[in-house]
């Protein structure tokens, strides 16, 4: 069900098209590119621009429009969601093609095999302050830490951990995404939060 929030923003889209689809871009544009940063292949980092990945899927949106607004099943920003992750999967396909790489650890989502977000990419992004060459050491050992404690999670619980804390979804974004009751969701995450910390407390670099 679409809130008032969404029920607004897609009679704008309706109204006005393009231009609002622009805005919502535009607006949303640090994070969709850290969904981007988050499920790209390692193999294509350094070479392979995450805002090209979001212009890109900008125009694909603007073409699929029409089709999403005749019936509207889920809030607009998890459609758009939707959209940056085919077009990741599209250059996925262009970029390394058979060698893409195996799933390994499929997480079953309805209807989408979204790229994976993987849990080195993860635990980059937990360590990101650490950038001072007294830090230097501790930053690798730390990464590989998080790296087993992500690896060790239930994979939807590692998922609801990446929509919610990463990719910055509300709770109702999550639950659409998941196609699970709101509830459900909630639980989820508190439950992944409660456990990533308990694991992670008191590992070296991640302490005030």
């Amino acid at each position: 069900m679409l809130d008032e929030s969404d029920e607004s923003l897609i009679e704008a889209l309706r109204r006005f098209g393009e231009q609002t689809l622009a805005g919502m871009l535009s607006t949303n544009f640090e994070r969709l590119l850290r969904i981007v940063d988050l499920r790209l292949d390692p193999r294509l980092a350094g070479r392979l621009d995450a805002a090209d990945v979001v212009q890109e899927a900008f125009l694909a949106a603007r073409e699929r429009l029409s089709r999403f607004l005749r019936e509207p099943r889920v809030p607009v920003f998890v459609w758009l969601r939707g959209v940056v992750l085919d077009t990741l999967v599209d250059v996925h396909r262009r970029h390394l093609g058979a060698k893409m790489r195996d799933a390994g650890r499929e997480i079953p989502l309805p209807d989408a095999a979204p790229p994976e977000a993987t849990s080195i990419s993860l635990a980059a992004c937990l360590i990101g302050d650490l950038t001072s060459p007294s830090q230097a050491a501790i930053r690798e050992e730390t990464a590989r830490k998080i790296d087993q404690v992500l690896e060790g999670m239930d994979p939807i619980d590692r998922e609801v951990l990446i929509l919610r804390h990463f990719e910055q979804l509300t709770n109702d974004e999550v639950a659409s995404v998941l196609g699970v009751k709101k509830a459900a969701a909630s639980r989820r995450y508190t439950r992944a939060v409660t456990r990533f910390r308990e694991v992670v407390e008191g590992i070296s670099g991640l302490q005030g």
